[in-house]
């Protein structure tokens, strides 16, 4: 089973890492360019330099590794979404734009290596499993963000703003993915931006975002 060309350095950075990051590691590897359906236990422990025996102590099954790694991966948007509320306080016009570059700078290493979510949904079919029940909450948490930014911004249907620039950012990063549409960044920035503006939020008279 093939697996993805290492990232520069990372035998001497995952050495360092304590075994349980090393197991993350290896299966974030494993699951972004194989699949989470088609990745075994025995390559992660390969991959991570340890025993099936080490990483069942540290994850009772694979599910618990593959809900633990979309986990930390959810985190990472939730920050980013704190981040840009704190720096940009009761600006929701600017939140939105700042969430929209977060996910545009991010493009580029979606196209590399694809997006967790979209690459993991396929191998999850069944609707109760764990991870897809978390997959499904972190989405439902970041819609009702966007409702409570384009509400600050002013527009005048947030909710109805917000599911069309959720449908924007998905939309980009599978294209970006699949290499459909050309300057994907630069195309998602201005259509966020036509949103807001037709809901009513406009470009502010100095200042903001």
């Amino acid at each position: 089973m093939a697996s993805s060309t290492p990232r520069p350095g990372r035998d001497t950075r995952v050495a360092r890492l304590p075994p349980r990051e090393r197991i993350l590691d290896a299966a974030e590897e494993l699951f972004l360019s194989e699949g989470v359906r088609a990745v075994g236990v025995q390559a992660i422990a390969e991959r991570a330099k340890t025993t099936k025996m080490a990483l069942y102590r540290h994850f009772a099954t694979k599910d618990a590794l593959i809900e633990e790694w979309l986990r930390i991966v959810a985190v990472g948007y939730s920050t980013a979404f704190d981040r840009t509320e704190a720096e940009h306080p009761g600006d929701g016009r600017g939140q939105v734009l700042a969430v929209t570059r977060f996910i545009a700078e991010g493009l580029p290493d979606i196209a590399r290596r694809g997006c967790p979510f979209v690459n993991s949904i396929a191998g999850l079919p069944d609707r109760g499993h764990p991870a897809r029940r978390l997959i499904e909450d972190h989405k439902a948490t970041q819609r009702r963000r966007l409702t409570d930014m384009c509400e600050r911004a002013g527009v005048r249907s947030p909710d109805e703003a917000a599911a069309e620039i959720t449908f924007l950012l998905e939309g980009a990063q599978i294209s970006a993915q699949n290499g459909s549409v050309d300057r994907v960044g630069e195309r998602l920035l201005a259509a966020v931006e036509g949103v807001l503006e037709r809901g009513g939020a406009g470009i502010p008279a100095r200042g903001g975002a």
